[in-house]
């Protein structure tokens, strides 16, 4: 019979209780006063065979309803995207999914070089100079450009607009808080950053500007008017962005964004629950140095050949406490890789056609719905965008399951302002048929 672990035996458990000088299991704890000591049963069930809990926890599994089971049309933040089949193959070696930080370059080279890869992606979809080797996810990232944005300008204000992802801004406010950084939410107009507002909040006394494109609604932002805000009292401009929207969009970098931070579930990260998933951040030339995280540059050997090597490091581990920038600790190589997988296989071209079929297929639903009578919240999206309904949306969802669909994010969650309003995403994964098919389900619910 084969096993997934190797058995323990009595035998086994005899000879390292020998090893270690002591007769029985109990003598472990002898430092745990008796009065304490948990006496009885514990209230769990009784073991079972491998082949018993095997079959159990899989019946248990089956009534998870997943992106596999029904066809999603929630985003918010975690998408539905098409996956290569070759992304699975590639970080299932074990001398990938088994690495850890690269800090012996003469037997990591191909973890350096799949880094390397990864930043090299990042940095052409965001128009940035440089980009890291990952960060933990995205608000993660979005949240370190805020205080490196501080240091950089020894401001200790930061405006973000409310069409950041509002998890995104709840780290922000935490990184904040311990650094004593002043942070100010500025109101959306409808869809859109208030840019009247934007402009208001900020001033001499601001780090940073900090915008999010395509906004946490779907709409894209006028980036060319929030940079001249920004850049007016010399504060960094930072956005938070959708890599996969960036294969169609103009890229932040081109608009004169300082530092780009975001996400690359996008591109072959499983929705997995909400996570782990895999940030990134890219920034201008000049701020290099200031970077969290770590970056992996190209280099020779002493005979000419190619190779690679962590080149900056701004944690305290690496450098000066008092220099240091960060205190990241890792990075989500593995996911990189997903990502960078991805990307290389889906190429240029192939990245472009996923990001035109999310933008059409949004637009044929948007048009569907307005069509029908719906009201949807204006704004020029990519592939989510803001359905007004006429019952609680949490209430539409649990009906809309058993019809097979997931239905959208409920924004009252967010925002009371926005009750009875439904965040849809549309990805490159729905069919015609299941647009149509959710569309008529929304029927019923037309405010």
């Amino acid at each position: 019979m084969s096993h997934r672990y190797l058995p323990l035996t009595e035998k086994d458990k005899n000879a390292m209780l020998e090893t270690i000088g002591i007769k029985d299991i109990s003598e472990l704890f002898e430092d745990i006063p008796e009065s304490v000591r948990f006496k009885g049963e514990l209230n769990i069930k009784e073991k079972k065979s491998e082949t018993s809990l095997l079959r159990e926890l899989t019946n248990v599994s089956k009534k998870n309803i997943t992106t596999e089971t029904h066809t999603s049309f929630l985003g918010a933040g975690v998408y539905d995207h098409y996956i290569p089949t070759v992304v699975d193959h590639v970080i299932s070696r074990s001398e990938f999914y088994t690495a850890y930080t690269p800090y012996q370059p003469e037997i990591s080279q191909g973890e350096l070089q799949a880094i390397f890869e990864f930043q090299t992606l990042i940095a052409e979809l965001t128009g940035m100079d440089v980009a890291n080797s990952s960060m933990y996810d995205g608000p993660t990232a979005f949240a370190e450009a805020a205080t490196m944005a501080a240091g950089q300008t020894k401001k200790k204000k930061v405006v973000v607009s409310k069409g950041v992802h509002y998890q995104a801004i709840e780290v922000l406010k935490t990184y904040c808080k311990g650094q004593n950084i002043e942070v100010v939410e500025v109101d959306l107009n409808g869809s859109y950053t208030d840019l009247e507002k934007l402009a208001e909040a900020s001033d001499e006394d601001t780090a940073a500007v900090m915008v999010q494109y395509p906004n946490f609604l779907g709409s894209i932002e006028d980036l060319e008017a929030m940079e001249e805000i920004a850049h007016k009292h010399k504060a960094l401009f930072v956005v938070n962005s959708n890599p996969l929207a960036l294969s169609l969009l103009t890229p932040p970098g081109e608009f004169g964004a300082d530092i780009v931070t975001g996400d690359t579930q996008v591109f072959g990260i499983p929705a997995q629950f909400g996570g782990p998933h895999c940030g990134y951040f890219a920034a201008t030339k000049k701020l290099m140095r200031k970077m969290p995280g770590r970056l992996i540059g190209q280099t020779q050997d002493d005979e000419g050949n190619r190779g690679f090597v962590l080149t900056l490091q701004a944690r305290e581990q690496h450098i000066r406490r008092d220099k240091a920038t960060s205190n990241i600790c890792s990075n989500q190589a593995l996911n990189a890789l997903a990502s960078s997988v991805a990307m290389s296989a889906l190429g240029k071209n192939g990245a472009l056609e996923m990001a035109e079929q999310n933008i059409q297929k949004t637009h044929y639903m948007k048009n569907k719905l307005k069509s029908a009578g719906f009201t949807i919240l204006d704004g020029q999206s990519f592939n989510e965008f803001a359905v007004k309904l006429s019952k609680d949306v949490d209430e539409i969802n649990d009906e809309l399951l058993e019809y097979g669909y997931i239905g959208g994010y409920n924004l009252e969650k967010v925002d009371a302002d926005f009750a009875g309003y439904m965040l849809v995403a549309v990805t490159e994964l729905r069919t015609k048929e299941e647009i149509d098919g959710f569309i008529e389900r929304l029927g019923e619910y037309n405010a």
